[in-house]
């Protein structure tokens, strides 16, 4: 798990990965991270969230399911993807960084949910605990672990919601050619833009 300094650490990498990409369209090489497993390969998404109000609307978010490269290289890439590169939204613009706020989340690596009744999927995941990727033939779908419990869904509306993401009707998931996988994440986001940096809790 890691632990709160590292995470500290990849929210404000995040940040100025964005804040240098706008000044000079360049992909920064990361620092020397405080731990060495920093170093180690990871998932890992970037969530960017525009705050008004005390309320959150999505800005943009994009990552790296499983663990493909350096945990620092990933935060730094995702990052400017989920700025720049996010087909749902516009580029973000330089004024807006006092109104948004950066979260990560340092996933682990995505396990097959394995049973031979689909029905059984809800009670074989659980909200607050899992993330879900749904995959069948060339369709894919992701949702994060704070995402059900942010909406307020069960553990069947998760898997529905899952399915839709990955292009697919909401009921796919009782199909028998679906593959259903969970991972889990710990999360770290910004209270306020550019501020304090705390664990985010999945209940």
């Amino acid at each position: 798990m890691t632990s709160l300094e590292e995470g500290i650490f990849l929210v404000k990498l995040a940040r100025t990965a964005v804040t240098k990409y706008m000044t000079d369209s360049t992909v920064m090489s990361p620092p020397n991270p405080p731990s060495k497993s920093l170093l180690a390969k990871s998932g890992v998404f970037v969530t960017i969230e525009k705050l008004k109000g005390g309320a959150r609307t999505l800005r943009g978010c994009i990552g790296y399911p499983l663990p493909y490269m350096p945990l620092v290289e990933a935060t730094v890439d995702s990052a400017v993807s989920a700025a720049f590169n996010d087909p749902r939204f516009p580029p973000l613009k330089p004024k807006e960084l006092e109104e948004v706020v950066f979260e990560v989340s340092v996933l682990t690596p995505p396990a097959i949910v394995k049973t031979n009744d689909p029905k059984l999927y809800p009670k074989l995941i659980k909200v607050g605990r899992d993330g879900l990727i749904i995959e069948k033939d060339f369709y894919k779908g992701l949702l994060l672990p704070q995402v059900p419990t942010e909406y307020g869904w069960d553990e069947e509306t998760f898997l529905s919601e899952c399915c839709m993401k990955a292009g697919l009707p909401p009921d796919s998931w009782l199909s028998k050619d679906v593959k259903v996988y969970s991972f889990s994440a710990t999360v770290f986001t910004e209270v306020t833009p550019g501020g304090d940096v705390v664990f985010k809790s999945l209940e």
